[in-house]
């Protein structure tokens, strides 16, 4: 059973017809992909399989999404809305969802409608855990320890990473230069840029700027 099933501690308040709507989300970046039906059969074989099921009101039969087409959907998350008369399911989309062969049944014919979804609204869960971090400060925290060394100690250690993603870029070029194999290069670059943006995060949370003060400067410049 997937942790999913635990999660879900209530039941849906289930329509006349034994039904309720799901809205069906791209985990990635929180794109709306399609709307469905699920009775409690549909529900209990996602949970159980974690791959997104449905009920057809058409063939009135239980139907797993991707069955014919390969493109299914995986269970990454779900939650009852407020009245628990309909859910929101959060999922990873291997292909297109939609029949047409779009991203999404909201997106016109013909458009994957930005298929290179970057993952990005992943880092709001980053964002939760440093916040928490600065908080309450537990003891044997790395972040936390970063944060009680101050500005500079927390500065120092971006100044050394981004170095440190300069080096890795500058092999991964080197690689590339001479037709190398440049999978461990990326590995690394990809590595140290995660440790650069991580940092960069505690040193906002140490100075106490949220990232959507700087997601707005970025919309600003995007839009000027």
């Amino acid at each position: 059973m997937t942790p999913q099933a635990e999660a879900l501690r209530e039941e849906p308040r289930w329509g006349p017809d034994g039904l309720v709507p799901a809205v069906v989300q791209d985990a990635a970046d929180g794109r709306v992909l399609m709307l469905a039906w699920m009775d409690a059969e549909a529900l209990g074989a996602t949970l159980e399989t974690g791959d997104v099921h449905f009920h057809s009101r058409s063939r009135n039969a239980l139907w797993r999404k991707g069955e014919t087409s390969g493109n299914v959907l995986h269970l990454r998350d779900l939650a009852l809305d407020c009245d628990g008369d309909a859910l929101l399911l959060q999922v990873d989309a291997h292909g297109p969802t939609c029949h047409r062969g779009t991203r999404s049944c909201f997106d016109a014919e013909g458009s994957m409608g930005h298929p290179s979804a970057q993952g990005f609204s992943w880092l709001e869960t980053l964002w939760t855990t440093i916040a928490s971090r600065a908080a309450e400060r537990p003891p044997g925290s790395y972040t936390a320890g970063l944060l009680e060394g101050g500005v500079d100690s927390v500065a120092r250690k971006v100044t050394e990473e981004a170095t440190e993603v300069l080096l890795a870029a500058k092999d991964d070029a080197v690689a590339e230069a001479s037709g190398s194999d440049r999978s461990a290069t990326q590995d690394v670059l990809a590595g140290e840029a995660a440790d650069l943006l991580y940092h960069t995060f505690v040193l906002l949370a140490e100075r106490d700027v949220p990232p959507s003060t700087v997601i707005d400067v970025l919309r600003a410049r995007h839009s000027g």
